[in-house]
C-alpha cells in the first residue's frame, strides 16, 4: 500500500464516538457493539464469548489462522466504602492511578444510571503545609453531593458499582489525538481499520484473519487468556500502547528512548518470536514505513504474553503504539503513528503465507 492518508472522516468519526463511550473492564459490552457494527462491513462473521470478547473473522473456513489483536477495556474504580455522611471511597480496577484523582469528575454507573460525582480534596488553605498528604487509596474519596449514606444508597450507587472518568476526544495542535482510554481503545481502532482496508483495497488472504478485540487486558490479560482457546490461531500478531519516554521524570536508561511522531514500536522480547518480528521490521523497511525499538525484560505486559504462551506456543508479535500520559484522562498519541501502526499490520499480513511455520527448526 502506497505511503498515503490512512485514516478518512468516517474512520475519525467512529474513533471519536468509541473514545467516548465509556468501557470499563469487565464492562465493555457497549463498546464491543459499536466495534462491531464499524467492523460488520469488512468481516464475513462474529466470535463473541461469555466475558464479551468480540473477533470479527475474514475467511472463518481457513484452517491456518492469523490473528491481530488490541484490546477493549479501560481502567476504572470501583465504590468499595459508603461513610455514614455520604462520602464514598473506592478500589482500583485496573491500574487507575490514586495522584490524578481530585478534582476529577466521575461518572458512576448504577442500574439507574448515571451518578455524577467528584473527587473531593481539602482546599490549600486548610492543609498543614509542614506535613502536605499526597493523593492515596487511603484518602482519596468521592461526593455525590448527598447528605448522608441512605440518600446515596437512594441514587442506585452501592458497593461494586464501577466508576469513570467523562473526559473526551480532542485533538491537539492538529494531529495529536488525547483522550482517557487510548490505552487501548486506539488497538481496537486500528484493527478495525486494518479490516477496512483490506476490504476496500480487495485484498484476498490466503488464512483466516481474525480481528480480535479483547476484554479484561487491564487486570491481566484475561480475555485474551480465553480467546486464544477458542481460536486456536497460528499467528498473532497484538497491537497495545507504549510510552513515549521523552517528557519529564521518565528516565531513559530504565525505559528505552521512544518519541511520538517517530513510529510504531516493534518489541524485542522472549514472548515476541523473532521470525515473525523479522518479517514485520523486514515489511517496514521495505514500505518505507518508521519505526522504533523496544527491549522488554521478561514479560512484556500485553496480551502478547497471553497468546504466545497458549495453545502449546502461538508465533506472536507486538507492534505498540507511542503514547504520553499513560493512565491518566490525557493519554496522548501522534495520528501519523496510528496511520503507521494500520500500515504496518495491513502490510505485514500481506507478507504471511498460508501454512507458514515460523519455527527456525523447519
Amino acid at each position: 500500500m502506497a505511503k498515503k492518508q490512512v485514516l478518512n472522516k468516517k474512520s475519525l468519526d467512529f474513533l471519536e464516538k468509541y473514545l467516548n463511550n465509556a468501557a470499563p473492564t469487565g464492562y465493555e459490552w457497549d463498546g464491543q457493539k459499536l466495534w462491531m457494527e464499524y467492523v460488520k462491513p469488512y468481516v464475513d462473521t462474529f466470535i463473541t464469548d461469555t466475558y464479551g470478547t468480540a473477533v470479527g473473522v475474514i475467511n472463518p473456513d481457513a484452517k491456518y489462522k492469523v490473528v491481530i489483536e488490541g484490546h477493549a477495556d479501560e481502567i476504572s474504580w470501583y465504590v468499595n466504602y459508603i461513610t455514614d455522611n455520604g462520602l464514598i471511597y473506592v478500589i482500583r480496577n485496573g491500574g487507575s492511578d490514586h495522584q490524578i484523582a481530585p478534582s476529577k469528575i466521575v461518572n458512576i454507573h448504577t442500574k439507574k444510571g448515571i451518578v455524577k460525582g467528584v473527587f473531593g480534596w481539602p482546599a490549600i488553605h486548610t492543609r498543614d503545609k509542614s506535613k502536605e498528604q499526597t493523593p492515596s487509596l487511603e484518602n482519596i474519596f468521592i461526593d455525590v453531593g448527598a447528605k448522608d449514606k441512605a440518600e446515596v444508597e437512594k441514587m442506585g450507587v452501592h458497593v461494586g458499582c464501577v466508576i469513570t472518568y467523562p473526559d473526551e476526544f480532542h485533538i491537539l495542535n492538529g494531529d495529536k489525538f488525547v483522550c482517557r482510554a487510548l490505552d487501548n481503545r486506539m488497538g481496537g481502532f486500528m484493527i478495525a481499520e486494518v479490516a477496512r482496508l483490506l476490504h476496500e483495497n480487495k485484498k484476498k488472504l490466503p488464512f483466516g484473519l481474525y480481528i480480535t478485540n479483547s476484554v479484561q487486558e487491564e487486570i491481566g490479560l484475561r480475555g485474551a487468556e480465553m480467546i486464544t482457546q477458542t481460536i486456536k490461531p497460528n499467528v498473532a500478531i497484538v497491537t497495545d500502547v507504549t510510552h513515549d519516554t521523552t517528557t519529564p521524570m521518565i528516565e531513559k536508561k530504565k525505559e528505552g528512548h521512544l518519541e511520538l511522531g517517530l513510529g510504531p514500536v516493534v518489541a524485542y522480547a522472549p514472548a515476541v518470536q523473532q521470525k515473525l518480528r523479522d518479517l514485520i521490521t523486514d515489511t517496514a523497511e521495505e514500505n518505507k514505513i518508521p519505526f522504533q525499538r523496544s527491549a522488554l525484560s521478561r514479560a512484556t505486559g500485553t496480551d502478547t504474553d497471553a497468546f504466545a504462551y497458549s495453545n502449546g506456543g502461538v508465533a506472536s508479535a507486538l507492534i505498540s503504539l507511542p503514547l504520553r500520559y499513560m493512565h491518566t484522562t490525557v493519554e496522548m498519541v501522534h495520528k501519523e503513528d496510528v496511520e503507521n501502526v494500520i500500515r504496518l499490520i495491513y502490510e505485514s499480513l500481506l507478507k504471511i503465507k498460508d501454512g507458514e511455520s515460523f519455527s527456525y527448526f523447519d
